[in-house]
């Protein structure tokens, strides 16, 4: 018998469970501000409010200055007394780092003195990850809290790390809206675009212009014109199918051009900064035939706001604008059919412009409730200008998990020597690298390095002090290798990888002690990794990273070890450069026993003879020059990272992103001996995935020999017949072998030596290229030149 009434689904219903990083998910009145190792934040605080201090990494210590509203300072102010002079702070800002010019503006903004401020100091060098400091605000004032530490020695360990300050405001007010962080220098104008709204305001030539989203999530259309050109009655706004086209891009992928132009290809702005890295540059200002025709007519809209704030501006109306979409996420799918969603923004990230020339510019608060391009919640917009008498670094900012602060692209301690040599520098996982240099090209570092020897920048590898009676127990734990065969003086290539087999990372492990260690890989995350890790299990290790504390250049090619025997001072108990084998470090010195402190390693990625030194920022240019001196009449030349990529394919070298991934495990990467699964007879993260995908393999890294000298890049497709059967990884067309080549991962069906395959261009079928499964590396398959 048919029931009368159908079975239902009882209650409410229940809201989107959505996991957002812990700094979006924080309840109302909670703030969390991270301190940088040998840095400082500034924070306004009120009577009522909770203070904790975390320490992220350990080992790192903390100094608190509190001051009351006139300026005076009081440790009072956190109920406690005070128990230094703030010395470690004080260091910090005679040291000059460029890193806190804007702490030093809010304090002289604040008028706040540190000659005889009171301090609080807490935490040491042995203080364990994740501990905390509380206290109790009993007045109003500002907070000063320090990461303060002195440079780390190459041969010890005590880096500075950060920390993290959580406020927990006694007072919540309702709807109250973010602060905007402080100005990065005296503005020229401060103009607020109110939620729905576009403002209108004139930028001089060479002034910079700062559009920050007040409170996340909140897009923002930019438009400009040349200024001189309005006065002449002509109303050309930047154009982004010129700027398309002029920098060499179809539809890009989100994110920003380097610089925009008009109509007649005329540069009007150009990006100096951006924190947020997701952009639409391809789309229009919305527009109210897209309201109209989504059933919202009459729905107020950018391009008519545009309209209304440039009335007065000799510009003539138009029914859509076209414009750079601040903050807006949108994408083209692999259909070319463009796609949006929530805004990455977070409250008070922003894009730096520079005026090329004299313009009128409008931005907007973008009215858009009907989609998530917002994030659902309108907010405001606020754009800030500065005198083009500042100075800016160019910069993106990069999150290492989507709980960090972001981090901005920062110059290397060697960046200067290298200028003198290029201007040719790319953004490489935070830091400025040279790309190629105008001398010589990319071809002629090549030769150099095959030939003579080069030195190059790589000081963007990520670097962690692992230290403490468990280090090695961690290490044996995380990576393949068996780390308890590491001698001190000893290094080791090696894999990490997840629990699935998936790699994270892969990098050198150095041996400085027997509970001293130094990981070297190409990713923060690794660190993060590891940190976890001995959490997760309890154990007494620190893992400190120390990137921003030792720098390092690599000297590689067949006269790299006649370069540096004349410039190395080792001790008696350290080998020489002549003695030094192949993956063993020295602590060394340049010189002699008072020259400057490095330490030397026989490693590489060139698949060259050739070192890699590593000193403290501060002496950087001084192991240059004298590398530099002492290599020129060896032929020494520098290399950047065009030739780098060459040499290294070359030599079967992977690389990350390319070669391997989380996906991908270190058998399929083609470095499955980094994995000695019969011979390591402790566990490791990983093991049971890796035995049974070593046992079950499904793709396989080879080497191709191509039969073309068509250019092949990263994705082109494999075939055999009509199916696909792999992907390209890396390709170059090599000069010494004097053939088109490329590293592929292939199914293990179509791997073997000699097999005959395609490389789809176009759609992949209606070009091919013919190629042959070939072993790798190319060049060098027996490693005996980096031995020799």
């Amino acid at each position: 018998m048919q029931p009368a009434y159908p079975d239902i689904a009882l209650g409410p219903p229940r809201p989107s469970v959505i996991l957002r990083p812990k700094p979006l998910a924080a309840s109302a009145g909670i703030e969390r501000y991270q301190v940088a190792g040998g840095g400082a934040v500034l924070v306004e605080i009120e009577a009522g409010d909770r203070l904790a201090i975390g320490n992220l990494e350990g080992g790192q210590p903390c100094e608190l200055v509190a001051f009351d509203r006139s300026g005076k300072s009081d440790p009072g102010i956190l109920g406690t007394n005070g128990n230094s002079d703030a010395a470690g702070l004080k260091a910090l800002l005679l040291d000059g780092d460029a890193s806190l010019r804007s702490f030093r503006a809010g304090m002289e903004r604040r008028k706040l003195s540190l000659a005889k401020a009171q301090g609080i100091r807490f935490f040491d060098g042995s203080t364990p990850t994740g501990t905390e400091e509380s206290f109790a605000v009993t007045r109003d004032g500002v907070l000063v809290v320090a990461a303060p530490g002195a440079p780390m020695q190459v041969d010890g360990q005590d880096t500075t790390t950060p920390l993290v300050l959580t406020v927990k405001r006694a007072t919540i007010r309702l709807g109250q809206k973010s602060d905007l962080p402080d100005p990065l220098a005296d503005p020229v104008l401060d103009v607020r675009v109110h939620s729905r709204t576009a403002e209108a305001y004139f930028v001089k030539a060479g002034d910079y212009i700062q559009i920050i989203d007040v409170d996340g999530r909140q897009c923002t259309d930019f438009q400009c014109f040349s200024a001189r050109k309005l006065d002449k009655g002509r109303d050309l706004p930047l154009d982004v199918t010129a700027t398309r086209s002029l920098m060499g891009a179809s539809y890009p992928m989100p994110g920003l051009h380097s610089k925009y132009y008009d109509q007649d290809f005329e540069p009007l702005v150009e990006v100096v900064q951006d924190t947020c890295g997701r952009h639409d540059a391809f789309a229009l200002a919305c527009y109210a035939k897209y309201y109209d025709d989504i059933g919202y007519p009459g729905h107020v809209n950018c391009s008519e706001n545009f309209n209304a704030a440039l009335a007065d501006r000799g510009v003539n109306p138009r029914g859509g604008w076209m414009a750079v979409n601040f903050f807006f996420n949108t994408g083209i799918d692999a259909h070319g059919v463009m796609y949006s969603d929530e805004p990455w923004s977070r409250p008070g990230d922003y894009v730096l412009l520079r005026a090329l020339t004299d313009i009128v510019c409008v931005s907007s608060a973008c009215p858009d409730d009907t989609t998530p391009a917002n994030g659902w919640n309108l907010t405001d917009i606020h754009v800030r200008t500065y005198s083009g008498q500042h100075k800016f670094s160019r910069a993106i900012a990069r999150r290492t998990t989507p709980d960090a602060e972001p981090k901005m692209t920062r110059e290397t301690a060697f960046h200067s020597s290298f200028a003198k040599h290029t201007r040719d520098f790319i953004e490489y996982k935070g830091y400025w690298l040279a790309n190629s240099f105008a001398k010589e090209g990319p071809l002629q570092e090549y030769w150099a390095c095959r030939e003579a020897a080069v030195v190059m920048d790589l000081s963007a590898l990520r670097k962690f002090e692992v230290t403490g009676p468990d280090s090695e127990a961690l290490l044996q734990y995380t990576l393949t290798r068996d780390v308890k065969k590491l001698g001190v003086g000893q290094v080791v290539y090696t894999a990490m990888c997840y629990e699935h087999g998936g790699m994270i990372d892969d990098g050198t492990l150095l041996r400085l002690g027997k509970d001293n260690f130094r990981w070297i890989g190409g990713d923060d995350y690794s660190g993060v990794w590891l940190r976890e890790t001995a959490e997760k299990l309890g154990l007494k290790v620190l893992v400190r990273s120390s990137t921003d504390q030792m720098h390092n250049i690599a000297v590689q090619g067949p006269k790299s070890r006649d370069i540096l025997t004349e410039i190395i001072w080792t001790s008696p108990v350290q080998p020489s450069i002549a003695e030094l084998e192949w993956f063993r470090f020295a602590v060394a010195r340049i010189g002699d026993a008072q020259g400057v402190p490095i330490v030397v390693s026989r490693t590489g990625y060139t698949g060259e003879l050739g070192y890699e030194i590593w000193c403290h920022p501060r002496d950087a240019e001084k192991v240059f020059d004298a590398v530099w001196e002492a290599g020129q009449p060896h032929g020494l030349k520098p290399m950047g990272m065009a030739a780098l990529d060459m040499v290294r394919i070359e030599a079967g070298l992977i690389f990350a992103g390319y070669e391997f991934s989380d996906q991908t495990d270190p058998f399929e990467a083609g470095i499955g001996f980094t994995v000695p699964l019969k011979t390591k007879t402790d566990d490791f993260i990983g093991r049971e995935a890796l035995i049974r995908r070593k046992d079950n393999p499904l793709r396989k890294l080879v080497g191709l020999d191509i039969d073309a000298n068509v250019a092949v890049g990263h994705g082109d497709c494999v075939h055999v017949g009509r199916a696909q059967i792999g992907e390209v990884t890396s390709s170059m067309r090599s000069p010494v072998l004097n053939k088109n080549i490329a590293l592929a991962r292939l199914d293990v069906a179509h791997a073997a030596v000699g097999t005959e395959v395609e490389i789809g261009k176009l759609d992949g079928h209606q070009k091919r290229l013919p190629a042959r499964v070939v072993p790798f590396a190319h060049y060098d398959p027996k490693k005996e030149r980096p031995r020799s």
